[in-house]
């Protein structure tokens, strides 16, 4: 009688068996209030901007971080940090909006947009683009 060889066992058992991978689940809800008070659900949110290439050529990002500028830096906040962001109309000295973001673990801090973002996401009548410039508040959950 002869012995099955290990790797024939190995391929077996890896084909018969579904792979267990640890599920990462990067959707956030936001709960948004716009610049005219109205408050809605945002399913699947996240930031939208065009990168311009040429005249006639933009690459899209959508992000799941929201880019602020500290000083001379470019700090990408993470949505799962977030507690919640307040939106100031312009920051007094960069000419965008302001945003005071309160994170998870309490801490807080105002900083200027580093770029123009809009929010794209699903609500319960269909997609959603709501650029920040039009928010007053954003408050997260996962």
């Amino acid at each position: 009688m002869t012995r099955p060889n290990r790797s024939v066992l190995l391929l077996a058992v890896t084909l018969l068996l579904p792979a267990v991978a640890p599920a990462q689940n990067n959707t956030f809800t936001a709960k948004t209030t716009d610049a005219e008070g109205i408050e809605m659900s945002v399913s699947n949110a996240r930031l939208y901007w065009e990168e311009k290439i040429d005249e006639t050529t933009f690459v899209p990002h959508e992000i799941t971080h929201v880019p602020v500028k500290h000083g001379a830096a470019t700090i990408n906040v993470k949505f799962q940090q977030i507690a919640k962001i307040q939106v100031k109309p312009d920051h007094p000295a960069k000419g965008r909006q302001a945003l005071t973001i309160k994170l998870l673990n309490g801490k807080s801090g105002e900083f200027p947009l580093a770029k123009e973002v809009t929010l794209i996401g699903h609500s319960d009548f269909g997609e959603i683009r709501l650029p920040m410039k039009n928010l007053r508040s954003l408050t997260f959950s996962k």
